[in-house]
């Protein structure tokens, strides 16, 4: 497996993991206002960055103030200018550094590859964040781990339901 095959596979995990949040913030008739801040942020962080890749300024910030009713068409909008971006990709262009100034005003070069993990890795902890605060609102979190991807959604959605999932493979 390459590195940009690697890079592509997180990335689809993280539309996946988003997706399974909004769903699971959906459910919730009055979700907390904590978790959907936290979900934006997770919207606000893959605007800004891929804002940056691609050399515009961002359609929002990275904790945005945004409606409960907005979330899915933005999250829509990221899915498809990723995998955009990711059909542009080869392996050399992953080293690539994009020049940006980040929101303290400092200014970096980081390449294409590593803003690409940042942004999946960084996602992910806001969506477990997301869980917790579900949890404690005594509303179902939703099962994002890796692993649960992998082993398809069937898989994932028992582990939600309270069923124990099948043995890792």
């Amino acid at each position: 497996m390459t590195a940009l095959d690697t890079v592509v596979r997180l990335w689809r995990h993280a539309e996946w993991a988003d997706a399974a949040v909004l769903a699971a913030l959906d459910r919730v008739p009055e979700p907390p206002a904590d978790a959907l801040r936290e979900y934006a942020h997770v919207i606000g962080a893959e605007e800004v960055w891929l804002a940056r890749i691609e050399g515009r300024a961002p359609r929002i910030p990275v904790w945005p103030a945004v409606e409960r009713a907005a979330l899915p068409a933005l999250a829509a909008q990221l899915r498809d200018g990723y995998a955009r971006l990711l059909a542009t990709l080869d392996e050399a262009a992953l080293a690539q550094t994009v020049p940006y100034t980040n929101s303290a005003g400092q200014a970096f070069e980081t390449p294409i590859g590593d803003i690409l993990l940042h942004v999946a890795l960084h996602g992910q902890y806001h969506r477990g964040k997301v869980n917790l605060l579900l949890r404690q609102a005594h509303a179902e979190p939703a099962p994002v781990d890796f692993i649960a991807f992998v082993r398809g959604a069937p898989a994932a959605r028992q582990a939600g339901e309270g069923r124990r999932p099948p043995a890792p493979r």
